[in-house]
């Protein structure tokens, strides 16, 4: 069902200084903040050879990852994505075997603008996990990374 690790998000109280530790410190290639209002958040993307790093912020006092950092007031891993091709349908799949789907379980467009869903930390070893819809997967331009999990050549 899930592909390859798209990101891991981190919640940073400075998002200038993250950015800086990892382009002027790590040396990465780091993109402008960029405001997505309908999750709350400001988001800077570093770049990874094999993923991508997303660095959050809040945006506006009901943002959740303001209280996500009122809990751990220096940031932290806040969650990982991965890719599928059929956001709808992992979803479904995953509620049949009982996994919690947060929110109203209907997927969102996320910071990539895909589909995304949130799934419930406490049905994944403690992580909130997110699920993006992939659209070259969804459009069969590329091999589906699900494929060699399946096949045990992953």
């Amino acid at each position: 069902m899930i592909g390859r690790l798209n990101h891991v998000a981190i919640a940073v109280p400075d998002l200038e200084a993250a950015t800086a530790t990892y382009r002027d410190i790590l040396g990465a290639k780091v993109s402008a903040p960029q405001p997505v209002p309908e999750h709350g958040v400001t988001v800077v993307f570093v770049e990874l050879p094999n993923t991508k790093i997303e660095l959050l912020h809040p945006l506006g006092e009901n943002s959740p990852i303001a209280g996500f950092l009122a809990k751990n007031a220096s940031g932290g891993i806040h969650h990982v994505c991965y890719e599928v091709s059929d956001v709808r349908a992992a979803r479904n799949q995953l509620i049949a075997k009982g996994a919690r789907v947060l929110g109203d379980g209907e997927p969102k467009i996320g910071a990539h603008g895909n589909p995304v869903v949130f799934l419930h930390p406490k049905d994944f070893c403690g992580t909130l996990v997110e699920l993006e819809e992939i659209p070259a997967l969804v459009a069969g331009s590329g091999p589906d990374p699900a494929q060699n999990l399946n096949s045990g050549r992953g």
